[in-house]
């Protein structure tokens, strides 16, 4: 008797890349939709970052910071509880330096910098002591448009649709803050489901066939923990950006000449 009901034992693990690796720390590349760790919110899953790299290097890693599950790009660990310690050290100064890119809803084309404080966003079963009349805390990201589209395809009440790639770097760690930044200044970032357009987020999963949040941890500066060395890790762009580059336009000229993606 045949079934095409995939088991468990049948799902295939999303696939991790290292991006960097020497005695003391690890990067990799973090697809869209992985956990970085075990959490009581999704006790089903069987996959998580934190494990996979684990496997991968051989050794017990640590996690310094955390992106959310729908967001891909650079996520580092440490490869012992005192070089993790001094990451984290680094995170909390904010000496860190963080550059994302993402896809938001309308053109924008001014740079600026968000100073605006965010209240905590609670859980329900995690944050149940804690007080929610906590008051926010503070929050800023820099932004940068580098490209704008206008596609003649309706997403809502408008005969075309207006997208932006924007550059974000923000200086402090909260929940969600660059998805809620965005949100705030009325261009929020494609695919998010809390915080989004949902009309947009409609319209890209059934014209694209791509279903994802449009943001990626591009790079991390930082100081090596132990050699003291500056480092600067960055990760490529997923082909699913450059679909939809190619089918907003925007070529390898156009992108070629938009400001550099390095931190300075």
């Amino acid at each position: 008797m045949s079934t095409d009901v995939a088991t468990e034992a049948d799902e295939q693990p999303p696939l991790i890349e290292i991006l960097y690796e020497d005695d003391h720390i690890v990067a990799i590349h973090k697809p869209s939709g992985l956990l970085v760790h075990r959490s009581y919110l999704a006790r089903k899953e069987r996959f998580f970052a934190m494990q996979m790299t684990r496997d991968l290097v051989g050794c017990h890693v640590f996690p310094v910071h955390r992106l959310d599950r729908p967001t891909s790009g650079v996520l580092l660990f440490a490869k012992s509880s005192d070089v993790a310690r001094q990451l984290c050290e680094q995170f909390a100064d904010h000496s860190i330096k963080k550059q994302y890119l993402a896809i938001v809803r309308g053109n924008m084309h001014e740079s600026g910098t968000l100073d605006y404080p965010l209240k905590q966003e609670f859980d329900d079963i995690g944050d149940k002591h804690v007080d929610p009349n906590k008051a926010a805390q503070d929050a800023v990201t820099d932004y940068q448009p580098l490209l704008n589209t206008d596609i003649p395809f309706s997403s809502g009440r408008y005969p075309s649709s207006r997208y932006a790639l924007v550059r974000l770097s923000p200086h402090t760690g909260r929940k969600h803050q660059l998805r809620r930044h965005m949100a705030h200044l009325r261009h929020p970032i494609v695919g998010d489901t809390t915080h989004g357009d949902g009309k947009q987020n409609k319209f890209f999963r059934e014209h694209f066939n791509i279903n994802r949040l449009w943001l990626i941890a591009k790079s991390l500066q930082f100081e090596h923990p132990v050699t003291q060395q500056a480092m600067h890790i960055e990760t490529e762009l997923e082909a699913e950006w450059l679909t939809v580059f190619d089918a907003f336009g925007w070529d390898d000229d156009q992108l070629s000449s938009m400001p550099s993606m390095l931190l300075s």
